[in-house]
């Protein structure tokens, strides 16, 4: 399962850990990192002191390589730019905007750079702007997402772009990295099946949610706003639906959202927090290490891809 990202990451596993805002923390990267992924901070909306802390635990947790995700569209962006050359991380991914400004001072710093894309040709701007690979998530992923669905997008930015593309989005065993290299990506990015992780510092009650969860419990918020959110069916979720059904103001709307994720991350609410998860969160189905989930993932993956088909 060698791929050019293992070779441009110096990484074991073609396989990075989804950059899930105030959960993908130093516990969850330096573990992922550790069983030979790309363990990923989420940079979020986060302070910047906040993230050099996460980063500088990582470091005393893993010598692995890691990655910090940087959300353009935080006020906290542009600090987070720049602590990141400051600490010598080596890969940075990034979405919600483009990371044209901050590209010629991550590149003299020795840093690569892979952005989250929905479409083609935002894939085509990332690369041109000097991108070293991209993360093609499709729209089966929890949390933010777009239109496309994984199949359909990631064949067509592989044709679009010559380098290494990452699938993201529904991926979460073997059968998942096994599909999404037959569509041509060479690496995969997984969110869901690490909330199952024992590193994964989630409240317990989000944890069993998602464990609980049936193939069609996930349902996507916001798409009146333009900012839609793939979260599990509750309380919170048949409030937004309700509003944009009768197309209630934008600011009502999204008032509902203000530390919706906290109130499931951090308090465990399940009902009225935003308890974000992919669509695949029905095969999530027990709890284990991020060493044993990586493990069984590429066992599974290998078994297909070298089986013969009749």
């Amino acid at each position: 399962m060698k791929s050019r990202v293992c070779e441009l990451l110096n990484i074991e596993y073609p396989i990075f850990q989804g950059a899930m805002a105030r959960i993908a923390d130093a516990s969850l990267a330096a573990a992922v990192s550790e069983a030979g992924g790309l363990g990923i901070i989420a940079g979020g909306t986060a302070p910047v002191d906040y993230i050099r802390n996460e980063v500088r635990k990582v470091k005393e947790m893993t010598e692995k390589p890691f990655g910090v995700n940087i959300m353009l569209l935080s006020p906290n962006a542009e600090e987070i730019a720049k602590m990141v050359c400051e600490e010598g991380v080596k890969v940075v991914t990034t979405g919600a905007g483009t990371p044209g400004k901050y590209m010629s001072m991550w590149k003299e710093h020795g840093i690569k750079v892979i952005p989250v894309v929905p479409s083609v040709a935002i894939a085509k701007r990332m690369v041109r702007s000097g991108a070293d690979a991209v993360v093609a998530e499709g729209t089966e992923a929890g949390g933010h997402v777009g239109e496309l669905t994984t199949m359909a997008l990631v064949p067509q930015v592989v044709d679009a772009v010559d380098v290494p593309v990452i699938a993201a989005g529904g991926i979460a065993d073997g059968r998942g990295i096994s599909a999404a290299f037959m569509l041509g990506a060479e690496g995969v990015q997984v969110g869901t099946r690490f909330l199952a992780a024992y590193e994964c510092n989630i409240h317990q009650n989000y944890k069993q949610k998602v464990l609980n969860a049936k193939d069609i419990d996930t349902v996507v918020t916001g798409r009146s706003t333009g900012h839609p959110v793939r979260i599990l069916k509750n309380k919170l979720a048949r409030k937004y639906m309700e509003l944009e059904a009768k197309n209630a103001p934008l600011d009502e709307i999204e008032q509902l959202g203000v530390g919706a994720l906290a109130r499931a991350v951090v308090e465990g609410d399940v009902d009225y927090g935003s308890v974000m998860a992919g669509q695949i969160a029905a095969l999530v189905n027990k709890e284990q290490s991020c060493k044993e989930i990586i493990h069984e993932m590429f066992t599974e993956a290998e078994k297909l891809l070298n089986k013969e088909w009749r």
